[in-house]
C-alpha cells in the first residue's frame, strides 16, 4: 500500500537576466526564486491498483514519483510504502519498486541490452533461477528476443522503451512507477506496451502508477485518476464517474447532401465542410434524437454517428474548471 500525507516540496532556483553583465553580477550576488512543487499532497493507493496520475507540465507529477521512489526527500509530510519510508530505507525499498522514466535510460548505452540486464541482476542481487525465469517471460511478453543482444544506442525509441520496462521488472517488483512510458512511441509500440502493463497487473498483481499526457494510455489502462495542478491534488476519482460528469455533451458526425446546416438551441456546429459536419449537442437542452430529427429535416443524411466525451475533452474541461 502507498500512503502519502501532507507532502510538501519546494525548490530553490537561481535566476538572472540575459547578458554578460548580468552573468558577472550573478557571481557576486545571486537571486533566487522558490518553486512550490508539492503542496500538502495526500492520497492512498491500494495493492494491485492501476492509477493514472495526470496534470499539466510543472504540476508536480514527476516530483511525486521521485519522492515515492526515494530519489527526493520532501520538506515535510509522510510517505509510507509497504511499511517503509522510501528515502530512509532506500536499499530495501528499491527492491520492491520498478521505475521507468520515459526520457531517462537505465540501460548502459554502448553494451548489448542483455549485459545491462545482467548488471541489474547483480545490483538487485536477484537469484539466478528467478532472474532467468523473469527474463524469459519478459522477453516473450515484450517481444524483445531479437534485440536484447544489440547495444542500446542502436535501438529505435520503441525498442528501447520495451527494454527499459523489462529492465525495471527483472527483480519482480510489487510496484511499478511509469513516468511517460509511451512518449514518442509509434502506434504499434504503444499498443504492445499497454497490453504488457495490463498483463503484469493482472497476472502478478503489480501496482501501477502511470503519469502521462496521452489520454489514450489513461483510458486503456486505468480505472482511477488523480489530478494534480499547481502542486495540489485537485481531484481523485473513478474514470467512469468523471466521464459521466462530462456526459451532457455528445458529438454528432454527419455526412450529408444538401445546403449548409443551421444550428438551433443546444446545437453547436464546430465543422461543416463539403457535406461533412461535426455538431456538439448539449443534452441538457436538446436530446440526441431531437437533434438528429432537426438535422434530417434540413438535409439528406448519408451517415451519422454519435460520440461521447473523449478522455482528452474531459481532461481539458477539468483543467478549465480548476484553472490550471
Amino acid at each position: 500500500m502507498i500512503e502519502l500525507k501532507n507532502i510538501n516540496k519546494t525548490f530553490k532556483i537561481a535566476k538572472r537576466n540575459a547578458g554578460f553583465g548580468e552573468a558577472v553580477k550573478a557571481v557576486f550576488k545571486k537571486e533566487y526564486t522558490y518553486i512550490h512543487a508539492l503542496n500538502d499532497v495526500s492520497f492512498t493507493i491500494n495493492d494491485g491498483e492501476m492509477v493514472g496520475y495526470i496534470g499539466p507540465n510543472g504540476a508536480g507529477k514527476s516530483s511525486t514519483i521521485k519522492i515515492m521512489s526515494g530519489i527526493l526527500t520532501p520538506d515535510s509530510g509522510e510517505c509510507i510504502i509497504n511499511g517503509r519510508t522510501p528515502w530512509k530505507d532506500r536499499i530495501n525499498h528499491v527492491k520492491e519498486i520498478g521505475v521507468v522514466f520515459g526520457q531517462r535510460s537505465q540501460l548502459w548505452w554502448d553494451v548489448p541490452v542483455v549485459d545491462s540486464f545482467e548488471l541489474i541482476k547483480d545490483i538487485y542481487n536477484v537469484d539466478g533461477t528467478a532472474f532467468n525465469k523473469n527474463l524469459e517471460e519478459l522477453t516473450e511478453l515484450l517481444d524483445i528476443g531479437e534485440i536484447i543482444r544489440t547495444p542500446a544506442r542502436q535501438l529505435s525509441l520503441g525498442q528501447r522503451m520495451r527494454c527499459e520496462i523489462a529492465a525495471s521488472l527483472l527483480h519482480n517488483p510489487k510496484i511499478l512507477f511509469l513516468d511517460e512510458p509511451t512518449i514518442g512511441l509509434d502506434a504499434v509500440s504503444k499498443i504492445a506496451v499497454r497490453l504488457f502493463i495490463k498483463t503484469i497487473n493482472k497476472e502478478r498483481g503489480t501496482t501501477v502508477i502511470l503519469t502521462t499526457h496521452d489520454m489514450q494510455d489513461i483510458e486503456a489502462l486505468t480505472e482511477r485518476i488523480l489530478l494534480i495542478g499547481k502542486g495540489k491534488i485537485l481531484l481523485d476519482g473513478a474514470l467512469c464517474e468523471l466521464k459521466k460528469r462530462n456526459s451532457n455533451h455528445k458529438t454528432l458526425v454527419v455526412d450529408y447532401v444538401g445546403e449548409k446546416l443551421n444550428a438551433t438551441d443546444g446545437l453547436s456546429i464546430t465543422k461543416d465542410l463539403d457535406g461533412h459536419a461535426d455538431i456538439v449537442v448539449n443534452t441538457e437542452i436538446i436530446s440526441v434524437s431531437v437533434a438528429i430529427a432537426h438535422i434530417s429535416a434540413q438535409v439528406d443524411v448519408n451517415d451519422i454517428s454519435v460520440m461521447g466525451t473523449t478522455a482528452e475533452e474531459m481532461v481539458v474541461s477539468l483543467y478549465k474548471e480548476f484553472e490550471i
